[in-house]
């Protein structure tokens, strides 16, 4: 699987025969192997031209563009080559099939909630009472989406509050502030779900689903809804593990963050000491039970999405995962 490819500097693409290159502000140019990105992640402020753009498009390549807080603000999305009407036919009448959109919702948010009370149990300072909070939200019970959305807020306010029972180092969790975050905790979290949603929607770009079609999230004209749902299932398994190892393992400390205008953000070292944990956590790979074989944590999500596929053509019924290691 292709590697993401990550600039946190400003500058420019250029394209010289067959090779592209990121030049820096000191005109420090550096050529990027082509065949081997998945996704360009942009933080910097960089120019690049519709010619960068068609190349990148041959290789199936992604952009995600970030402002100068860090948050996700867009993406360029080649023209799928791999793309079914039928699939999206089926995919639209889940969504319109209210039980059929129900059952899949209460499937991400189960999911979420293992993974939660899981990334839980590595901590001996966790209450009893912490685990009666979780455990009172029926995921089963909801009826309606907003429901279940209710649930879902509910679970992880219990799940944030909780931090503070093992995050060292003079890390607190408040509440959980995302526009914008005023913390050193909520910028982290902010950060890896937006590195996330990328990392789902660079694997959904690879399948046949459509990603604006979505069942725990209303679709959106300005997102890529499905993403989210996915992303609710792998946020508490890889993107909070990162967070917790960060913290508590001094590998990031207060001097990677800056505030302005009220607003916490990462920093260029708080950045890319993240990404690095997080692209190490994608890497780590997992003997799967079914296909006998190892599989890293990125290619999870891509088997989710096939999951996905199958149940909506009627092959087998879909069951989210949950990290059985």
């Amino acid at each position: 699987m292709n590697r993401e490819y990550y600039v946190l500097n400003n500058g420019r693409f250029k394209r010289k025969e067959n090779t592209i290159y990121f030049v820096d502000n000191t005109d420090l140019s550096r050529a990027l192997p082509i065949e081997q990105i998945d996704c360009l992640h942009i933080f910097g402020e960089v120019d690049l031209n519709t010619k960068f753009l068609n190349y990148i498009s041959e290789y199936s390549i992604l952009l995600h563009f970030y402002n100068y807080y860090g948050f996700y603000i867009g993406s360029f999305y080649p023209r799928k080559k791999n793309i079914s009407g039928l699939l999206t036919v089926k995919q639209s009448q889940h969504y319109l099939d209210k039980e059929k959109r129900l059952y899949l919702a209460k499937c991400f948010v189960q999911s979420a909630k293992y993974h939660i009370i899981r990334n839980l149990k590595n901590y001996k300072e966790i209450t009893d009472d912490v685990y009666e909070n979780l455990e009172k939200e029926i995921v089963n019970n909801a009826v309606e989406i907003d429901e279940l959305m209710g649930i879902e807020g509910r679970m992880r306010n219990t799940y944030y509050k909780a931090f503070n029972l093992f995050l060292k180092h003079g890390f607190q969790m408040n509440k959980r502030e995302k526009r914008p975050p005023t913390d050193p905790i909520n910028a982290l979290i902010s950060f890896g779900n937006s590195l996330m949603y990328t990392t789902v929607l660079g694997q959904i770009y690879h399948t046949q689903l459509d990603p604006s079609i979505s069942y725990l999230h209303e679709p959106s004209t300005k997102r890529f809804s499905l993403s989210l749902d996915i992303s609710e299932i792998f946020k508490p398994l890889i993107v909070d593990p990162v967070i917790f190892n960060l913290i508590n393992n001094r590998i990031i400390n207060k001097d990677d963050f800056s505030i302005k205008d009220g607003i916490c953000m990462l920093n260029d070292s708080g950045k890319r000491k993240f990404i690095t944990e997080y692209e190490k956590k994608l890497a780590v790979t997992i003997r799967h039970r079914k296909l006998n074989r190892n599989v890293s944590y990125k290619n999870f999500i891509r088997l989710e999405c096939y999951k996905l596929i199958k149940y909506f053509i009627d092959d087998e019924i879909y069951k989210p995962l949950k990290a059985w290691w």
